[in-house]
């Protein structure tokens, strides 16, 4: 008896031995788990992002420094899509393919946060003129949070079944990198997605909390330029001329009718003028007038309506003043983002329970755009949700003292990197985790 009691305690503690060495028969570590225990080089990647940035189509270190991390974590890299665009592969059996992003560009902003790794980088600019450059927009943050879910996903590869497909986008700011990558083949040259994720920092959401909404959730960002035709002359004559600025003024007034009295009161949309240049002297009346106009909007129907009022009144008021037709240039740009509703709905109780209930929230939609639409557009379900960059603690400060939180593009704008990378990281990766579980 007692020779059988040693033989079984020996297999047992044989077994416990083999099942340590067996990757999956070990306890794998959760995503938080993770990330909190390689926070220290999780944030030196940061630092390093946010130190060295560089313009839309110029993110060559940026890229290469991308690509050096998820090759490091066994990933197969392809570089120079879609100019400087980064795309890793790891594949793990059959199963769908989920495609994570990442954008890589900053802003011509001159950083003012006093962050003892600020950015003090600096650049000739596409009209000539140096500016200083800085990731204002939290696209460091993205990078270094796709590399976290990146090397955990490598790391516990007995959790999930498919293809993990990262992407480091060029020039999201300009609105055009995820257009250059798609018309270089991504689709083509890489597995077309079952699914698209990405996240975005959120200046007034806290760490440790995100925010999703199933359905439109950014806007269509269209650009105008009109240009108002007259007669110059001298000022103290204007009988002898035909007025652009005036036209301008008329026409300054008749578009804010548009979205007040054209457009249905319960379809969002927005007519801004941001610039208007005429004349070179007080006595001068010009022959020109130039307008600069954002418009946003979510639906197709209501871009198209927008764009051809804005047109429409622009004549009206160049034939009022009997002037020539004026030039309405129209360049559409980022289209809006429509989250998959089914994905949101299945993504939900995921992030609940990663995050807890509290810490998701449904968020409202906003104006401002974003190009990881073109994914969507191209036939791939996606989901973009909002990540708390800033702790409750500095949040807490301004609202006592009255004021808002720098908003992005601020040159004050930074995250609270630690905790906002563990719930990134936390979050995104539980979302792989639940779309290519075996």
């Amino acid at each position: 008896m007692q020779t059988m009691y040693r033989a079984r305690t020996f297999f047992i503690r044989t077994l416990m031995v083999w099942a340590a060495l067996l990757p999956g028969l070990q306890a794998a570590q959760s995503p938080r788990e993770w990330a909190q225990a390689h926070l220290d080089e999780l944030l030196s990647y940061y630092r390093a992002f946010h130190s060295q940035p560089e313009l839309s189509f110029r993110e060559v270190e940026t890229a290469e420094r991308l690509a050096a991390a998820w090759e490091k974590c066994g990933y197969q890299v392809t570089t120079g899509v879609g100019g400087n665009g980064v795309v890793g592969l790891l594949r793990n059996g059959s199963g769908p393919v989920v495609m994570l992003r990442a954008d890589m560009d900053a802003l011509p902003v001159a950083e003012q946060t006093g962050l003892p790794y600020a950015s003090t980088a600096h650049t000739v600019n596409e009209g000539g003129g140096e500016v200083r450059v800085m990731h204002a927009c939290g696209h460091d943050v993205h990078m270094v949070n796709l590399i976290g879910v990146a090397c955990y996903l490598a790391a516990n590869r007995s959790r999930w079944k498919g293809t993990v497909m990262l992407v480091g986008q060029p020039a999201e700011e300009k609105g055009a990198g995820a257009r250059a990558m798609l018309d270089d083949g991504l689709f083509e040259r890489f597995p077309k997605p079952d699914y698209a994720i990405g996240l975005h920092v959120s200046p007034v959401l806290a760490t440790g909390r995100i925010g999703y909404r199933p359905g439109f959730t950014m806007a269509n960002v269209d650009s105008v330029d009109i240009t108002l035709y007259g007669k110059g002359g001298h000022g103290a004559y204007p009988h002898t001329t035909v007025d652009p600025v005036v036209q301008a003024a008329q026409l300054v007034l008749s578009l804010q009718t548009i979205v007040s009295r054209e457009v249905d009161p319960v379809a969002p949309a927005v007519v801004t003028i941001g610039s208007m240049h005429a004349g070179t002297k007080n006595n001068v009346i010009s022959d020109t007038a130039t307008l600069h106009l954002t418009v946003r909007t979510f639906s197709a129907e209501i871009r198209e309506q927008v764009l051809a009022a804005i047109e429409r009144k622009a004549m009206a008021v160049a034939a009022g003043a009997d002037a020539p037709e004026p030039l309405v240039t129209i360049a559409k740009g980022t289209p809006s983002l429509y989250n998959d509703p089914a994905l949101s709905a299945r993504l939900r109780p995921v992030f609940r329970r990663a995050l807890g209930d509290e810490h998701v929230e449904v968020m409202q939609p906003t104006m401002g755009g974003e190009d990881f639409s073109q994914y969507g557009r191209a036939g791939v379900p996606i989901l973009m949700y909002w990540l708390g960059g800033v702790s409750p603690r500095r949040l807490e400060a301004w609202a006592a003292a009255g004021e808002k939180p720098p908003s992005l593009h601020s040159p004050l704008f930074y995250t609270d990197a630690d905790a906002t990378l563990v719930t990134g990281i936390t979050s995104m990766a539980s979302a792989v985790l639940e779309l290519l579980k075996p």
